[in-house]
This record gives structure tokens, sequence and C-alpha cells, in this order.
């Protein structure tokens, strides 16, 4: 590991050499993130003061956080910090990273419905509940997890963010199935258990299997999902669901045929197929 000592600006440019000899893309972009959050300033602000003399503790605590992130550990494990919508999470192996095209279902969900009470299944870090209750009208946002370590970072971030949300143990519907719900959105396991065997170390190593693993098809969460938000959903209420890109026909086939109405297929800002939407069926 160099010596990243001196001044912030040379910190920062021998770090992100460091990166970059670890093949991390856009290592200078990394460096500077990590010094940001660790020492809790805009990254403008930090290039204004290139010329200053870091104190020890914090040169000593960007040294470790390099070493980790060259060691192929994930920024946001490394800093413990991830930007969903307009929050700042906590972030660690104790649930999936707040990924950008989850933020695209929060959009989703507020087109379909902005009130009423919202569920959240599978919520892993609470970033699509806490995203809900930031930003819609809806009262009160319940979030589901079998992991009681993901629900404990859940809480971590309600705390952080000051947002309400009702988090509750169980498999998907379960511990709800009396309640009613205006919306229920979910971002479940979609990879084949095959895709998962075959993921990159960078995510296989750090973050949780049984919240990737779709079974042998990819689709065991997702046949659970829709098949038991029918159940506490009201008539008309809005389900809003991300998918694997390559399984979004079979999908959307699955709503269809299970009764779900209005069930469309939306791409993310990448350009791939990547949310499910639908409504249950009106009835009197």
């Amino acid at each position: 590991m160099p010596d990243l000592r001196s001044s912030v600006g040379s910190a920062l440019d021998r770090g992100g050499r460091c990166l970059a000899d670890a093949g991390i893309p856009d290592a200078a972009r990394e460096a500077l993130r990590l010094w940001s959050d660790l020492a809790d300033c805009p990254p403008a602000r930090v290039l204004l003061a290139r010329h200053v003399e870091p104190a020890p503790a914090l040169r000593a605590a960007f040294e470790r956080a390099v070493a980790r992130r060259a060691a192929g550990e994930p920024l946001a494990h490394v800093t413990g910090l991830a930007g969903f919508r307009r929050l700042t999470l906590a972030s660690d192996g104790r649930a999936l990273i707040p990924r950008p095209e989850t933020e695209g279902m929060v959009d989703l969900a507020l087109a379909m419905t902005r009130r009423g009470r919202a569920l959240d299944l599978g919520t892993g870090s609470g970033c699509l509940a806490l995203a809900l209750a930031d930003e819609g009208d809806y009262d009160p946002v319940v979030a589901v997890d079998r992991s009681a370590a993901a629900l404990d970072l859940a809480a971590t971030n309600a705390a952080r963010t000051g947002r309400r949300v009702r988090w509750v143990r169980g498999d998907w519907t379960a511990p709800v199935r009396t309640e009613r719900f205006a919306l229920v959105v979910s971002n479940p396991p979609y990879l084949t258990s095959e895709e998962v065997a075959r993921l990159d170390p960078s995510v296989a190593r750090w973050e949780p299997a049984d919240a990737l693993d779709g079974g042998p098809d990819g689709l065991e969460a997702i046949r659970q999902v829709l098949t038991r938000s029918l159940g506490v959903l009201l008539p008309g209420g809005a389900m809003v669901l991300e998918l694997d890109s390559r399984r979004a026909g079979p999908t959307a086939r699955l709503a269809t045929d299970l009764g779900w109405q209005e069930v469309r297929i939306t791409q993310d800002t990448f350009g791939r197929d990547r949310y499910l939407t639908a409504r249950r069926e009106l009835t009197a």
C-alpha cells in the first residue's frame, strides 16, 4: 500500500493510482468519493482543500478504505453509505446495495397511486419503503422481509432519514395477510440459481445470495409476489415489480395468467426491460 501522506491532493492522487492498479474503473472519482464520505463533506469542498494537510486519523482511514476497495469490496460497503433518490442510506452485507435501476420503481409507484396504504415486499435495506415514505402521501408504509439482519439495517436507515415505516418480519405477505393496501412494490430475487453461481466476485462475495437467487428459472420469488399480492391489494390496487430484462416476457405472461390487469413492461434508464406494473381487477 503506497504511503498516502502530505496533502489531501497527494493522498487522493496516490489513492487513485492504487485503485487504478487494482483495475477499479473511474479510480480517481472513487478515491474522491471515499475521502468525501469519510470526511463527511461534499466532493467540491474536498477538491478545494487539495493543498491542506489532512488530520492523521482521516488519512489513516482513507488508507484503509483504499485497501479495502482495491481488494474488491464494493464502494458502498467501504464507505458504509449509498445514495437512493433523495436519501443517503447505510449499506453493508446484510442486504443488497441500493441500485440506480431500482430508483425508477418509485416514479412508477407515485404515478400509479400516491396515497393509501403501501407495502414493500422483501424490503432489504428499506430503500424503496423509505423513498415512498419520503416522496409519497402513503399512510402507512409497511415493509416485510424474512431476514432479521436486513430489517435491522432497514431500521437503521429509518433512524438516519427520519422517515416512518412499519417493519415486519415474515415470508412475503404472510404477516400482513389480513391487511389491505393500495400499492405493493417489490424487488424480489430474480436471477436463476445458475446465474447466481456465475456472478462476478464483486457481487457474489459481498451481497446476500438469498436476495439474488430466484430458483432454477429465476421466477420462484416473482411467482410468490404476484400470487400473494392479489390477496392483500384493494380492488384496483397497483403493483410495481422489478425484474430481470431476460425474463420480462415470461413475467408479464405469468401476471396476465394470474388475472392481473393493465400489465405493462417499462424500461429503465439504460433501455432495458426492468419493471412490471399492473393492477388488481377493479370489482364492485
